[in-house]
Parts: C-alpha cells; sequence; structure tokens
C-alpha cells in the first residue's frame, strides 16, 4: 500500500511500517510442502533399463553367425514383423501407383473430373491391395524358409536368403503350373539377393 499511498497522498500513521509482501509470500510459500514436479508424469516410475522395447541390448539379439543386419533382431518373430509389414506397404504403395497410372490411361481425356476421378480411385483400390496382399503373404512364408534354413545350417548367409525367396515364390503360384513358379521363385529370390547384398554393405 506503500506505492498507492504515495500516489493518493495519504499519510501512513507513525510508528508503522509498511508489510513486506515479498517476504510474507516467501514464508508462506516456504512452510507448505510441495510435490516434486517430477513425480507428476505417467512414465516418472519406469525404470528404462528394464524395458527391452526401449532399447536393444546386445544380449537379447540374435546370435546366429551373420544375423546381424541393418535392422536390430531378435529372432525370426522380429524378422516376420519387419519383413512382412514392409514388404506389405511398400506393395501397396507401388500398387496404388500403378492404378493410378492405369485409371488414368483407361479414362477418357473429356470425362468429367467426377468420372475421371472414379475411375481413377477404382483403379487404385483394385491394383494396391492385391500387389499388397500378395507381396505380405510372399514376405510371410519367406521369412518363416528363411528362419527355418538358418536355424537348421546354424547360419544366416545369402545363401538362405536366395533359396528361401526361391521356395516362397514357388510355393505362391503352385497352382498355376511349373513355368509361373519358376518365374516367381526367380523373381523373390533374386529381391532377396539383391536384400541381403545391400543390407550386409550398408552394415
Amino acid at each position: 500500500m506503500a506505492i498507492w499511498d504515495s500516489l493518493s497522498g495519504r499519510k501512513q500513521p507513525q510508528g508503522s511500517e509498511p508489510l513486506d509482501q515479498t517476504q510474507d509470500a516467501q514464508s508462506f510459500l516456504s512452510e507448505i510442502s510441495l510435490p516434486d514436479p517430477t513425480q507428476l508424469h505417467p512414465l516418472s516410475g519406469l525404470n528404462q533399463d528394464t524395458l527391452d522395447y526401449i532399447t536393444l541390448e546386445d544380449s537379447s539379439l540374435d546370435e546366429l553367425p551373420g544375423s546381424r543386419s541393418v535392422l536390430p533382431s531378435r529372432g525370426w518373430s522380429d524378422d516376420l514383423c519387419y519383413g512382412a509389414g514392409t514388404t506389405y506397404l511398400s506393395a501397396l504403395t507401388l500398387g496404388g501407383v500403378w492404378g493410378m497410372a492405369e485409371g488414368l490411361k483407361k479414362t477418357p481425356v473429356t470425362a468429367p473430373p467426377k468420372i475421371r476421378l472414379n475411375g481413377v480411385l477404382n483403379s487404385v483400390t483394385r491394383r494396391g491391395p492385391f500387389l499388397g496382399n500378395s507381396a505380405g503373404v510372399v514376405a510371410m512364408v519367406y521369412n518363416c524358409f528363411n528362419s527355418g534354413l538358418g536355424y537348421a545350417r546354424g547360419k544366416h548367409d545369402a545363401a538362405n536368403s536366395i533359396v528361401a525367396g526361391a521356395l516362397s515364390g514357388m510355393l505362391f503360384k503352385s497352382t498355376r503350373g511349373l513355368k509361373p513358379m519358376a518365374i516367381s521363385g526367380g523373381i523373390v529370390a533374386g529381391i532377396a539377393g539383391g536384400w541381403t547384398v545391400i543390407s550386409r554393405a550398408l552394415l
């Protein structure tokens, strides 16, 4: 009130001193036990050293010779999730681009915009999921073959990947005849071999 008294011209009674509000607030807050703000966070009680999904320790990774690559892996389950998920999303995107190009090519340029958009969307939804689902199934079978060959031979190498790719591709087209089986097996084996070489080079 000393500032207000000096502005308004009010005189304070003699013998009275202005209250030190800053000191009163500090003394008031020092008497109250405030909680530690770091303990209010929902994850404050977690120990990051014991969480397996935050850091992958070297002791929990796959120890078979040749199993270390660009992506850390704890075994066939990680390879299955990484491989199938990445392959599905990549093939889904590629199929969507293929469907969009096909839809734009088949729809006449003179067609109304709604007709062109409908044709493009139909092609995208037809090609994208077809290619994504097919590649996802092949990737799942490939990872099962690759992991089985690795544990049977005691090591992971390019030969495992190429043989697993050939077997999974042939199995995928096994109902179409020998020629489609050979073509599909060769394509998947080539992709698997190329990925193995690239992943080893980036390591």
